[in-house]
């Protein structure tokens, strides 16, 4: 999944930093979106690792996250998390959707990583309105890196059309 802004081409998967995260669904084995983007260009050795940890800890709850092997793609390694399915605001999804991000960064700091790029999370399929993702994103980042979490030097938002940079931008 890619789209060119100002004759710029970016893309999630071919980003070179030390880990992508990936939003993922709980079942961790790609799909639609940039969950199976990911996979498609990351190849096998990904979904390997995933079928490992799902046969070892079961499904990935929403908000958290695991890490694996980037496979095939430029960054080393791929952090894999679940976002909340938007279901009208009331039942905890913006809390959720933090633990996401966070708890992403977390396991980069844990293994001295220091570049991380993130896609926009449950934005897609699990419906969450863009302008309050961004919010929640941005506030949990700024919020986490604030905590001196030493080796994570760099943060980077791939954002997939328009409406995403709109969302985006206003922040």
């Amino acid at each position: 999944m890619q789209v060119t802004v100002n004759g710029r081409t970016l893309d999630l998967t071919l980003q070179r930093v030390d880990a992508v995260v990936n939003a993922a669904n709980s079942s961790l084995m790609g799909g639609g979106g940039v969950d199976g983007a990911i996979h498609r260009a990351g190849g096998p050795a990904i979904g390997e690792e995933c079928r490992r940890i799902v046969a070892e800890r079961g499904f990935l709850p929403p908000g958290q996250a695991v890490i694996t092997t980037g496979g095939r793609l430029p960054a080393r390694y791929l952090i894999h998390t679940v976002g909340p399915i938007r279901r009208g605001g009331t039942q905890g999804e913006a809390k959720t959707l933090a633990e996401a991000y966070c708890r992403s960064l977390s396991l980069a700091a844990q293994h001295s990583l220091a570049s991380v790029a993130f896609p926009s999370i449950s934005t897609g399929a699990y419906g969450y309105p863009l302008a309050e993702a961004a919010d929640v994103a941005l506030g949990a980042v700024i919020t986490f890196l604030q905590g001196r979490h030493g080796s994570i030097r760099g943060v980077t938002f791939v954002l997939f059309g328009p409406r995403n940079f709109e969302a985006a931008g206003r922040r």
